[in-house]
This record gives C-alpha cells, sequence and structure tokens, in this order.
C-alpha cells in the first residue's frame, strides 16, 4: 500500500502553502494590532494634553510635522476605524483559511471557531429576559 512519491509530495507541498497561509494571516493580525495600539496611545495623550488647542508633532515615515491637535485626532480615529475594519476582516479570513487547512490534513472542523460576539443591543435584550 505505497503510495506515489509525486502525490505525497503534492499533499505535503499544499498542506505547508496553506499553513504558511494561517501564519503570514496571523502575523499581520498582530502587527495591525501594534498599530493600533500606538494610535490608541497617541490618542489618549492628546486627550490629556492640557493644551487642547496647540499643535501637535506627527511622525509620517521618517519625517515630523506639526499639525493642529483637532485635526491629528480626527486623522488618528479615522486611522483607528480602518485598522479595526482591516484587523475584523483578516479574522474572518483567517476563520475559512484555518478551515482549509484543516479539511487538507483531513482533521474536524473545528468547533465554535466560526462564533461571533453579541451586539450591545442583544445584550441588553438578554439581560431584560433574564431580570424577569
Amino acid at each position: 500500500m505505497a503510495r506515489d512519491p509525486a502525490f505525497v509530495l503534492r499533499y505535503l507541498a499544499e498542506v505547508e502553502e496553506l499553513a504558511e497561509d494561517v501564519l503570514a494571516a496571523r502575523q499581520q493580525i498582530v502587527d495591525l494590532d501594534v498599530k493600533r495600539n500606538r494610535n490608541r496611545e497617541a490618542l489618549r495623550a492628546l486627550q490629556k494634553d492640557p493644551e487642547p488647542d496647540g499643535k501637535a508633532m506627527v511622525c509620517f515615515g521618517n519625517m515630523f510635522i506639526e499639525l493642529p491637535k483637532a485635526q491629528t485626532r480626527e486623522m488618528l480615529r479615522k486611522d483607528q476605524e480602518q485598522l479595526d475594519e482591516e484587523i475584523n476582516n483578516l479574522r474572518k479570513e483567517l476563520r475559512v483559511k484555518v478551515n482549509r487547512l484543516f479539511e487538507a490534513q483531513g482533521k474536524a472542523e473545528l468547533k465554535g471557531f466560526n462564533l461571533n460576539p453579541m451586539t450591545a443591543e442583544e445584550m441588553k435584550l438578554i439581560n431584560r429576559i433574564l431580570e424577569g
């Protein structure tokens, strides 16, 4: 019952490629999350600043630019929203990639991996029901 070596090689190459896709997606999520945390820190520093109407030094690549703090806050908020959206999209894609990898390996699909968090409105309804 020896398998054809070419078949085994193709199978291993396919599994390896799928595994690399999963690892790359995970690393991209981590990198975006680090950037999101830095933006959050910058927003918090701008909120705590006693002089809210002044100017702030902003780093773009390898140069610093002085911008009004209101404009800087707005840019950071927009960047945060974009990063949140990108991270959520990558997480959805990661679920699909992990399922493809498990399917290629002959493993069962992960249980509970496709769950989505409840919205605030859904939580309020659940709390009302539980309170009576």
